[in-house]
């Protein structure tokens, strides 16, 4: 899908905004991927993470032998932002593929859903799942995590 400047369209078809550096984010997220830590799928997820001051968090994924104690990429960006006291946040790019080679989208997994849930709002978090620079989907968190629970369950 290619990169439209002002407007991209999500799963359910609807437009979203692209008022972010999207293919700056791929890059990223491509980068962050080569330092990867899977000794045990060699399954490689890079992550991009946008602030709302435009600075950007990478994160990898990181496995452990141990499995549960393994983190996502995604996750890793969050925690690297929110450690340095930021909690404000427009969207995230996702790249992976066995070995680092991407071989379609890699959506993010449930418990990394549920950590965008709580830091960022649904409506207007954007979620880019790129296998490449030309090859991408935006998608909003509400897209991905109907019907969510986050703080204003609570």
């Amino acid at each position: 899908m290619k990169e439209k400047t002002e407007k991209n369209l999500g799963a359910l078809g609807a437009e979203v905004s692209t008022e972010f550096p999207v293919k700056e984010m791929i890059d990223q997220a491509f980068d962050a991927m080569t330092r990867a830590y899977t000794p045990y799928s060699g399954f490689k997820v890079g992550a991009a993470l946008l602030a709302a001051d435009g600075t950007l968090y990478q994160g990898c994924n990181i496995e452990n032998a141990a499995y549960t104690p393994s983190n996502c990429a995604e996750r890793t960006a969050f925690f690297k932002a929110v450690s340095q006291g930021v909690k404000d946040f427009k969207a995230i790019c996702i790249v992976g593929g066995k070995e680092g080679i991407p071989t379609g989208l890699t959506a993010p997994c449930g418990v990394c859903r549920q950590v965008m849930m709580e830091f960022c709002d649904p409506e207007t978090f954007r979620i880019i799942l790129a296998a490449g620079r030309e090859e991408y989907q935006i998608f909003s968190l509400k897209e991905l995590l109907p019907m969510g629970f986050g703080p204003d369950n609570l």
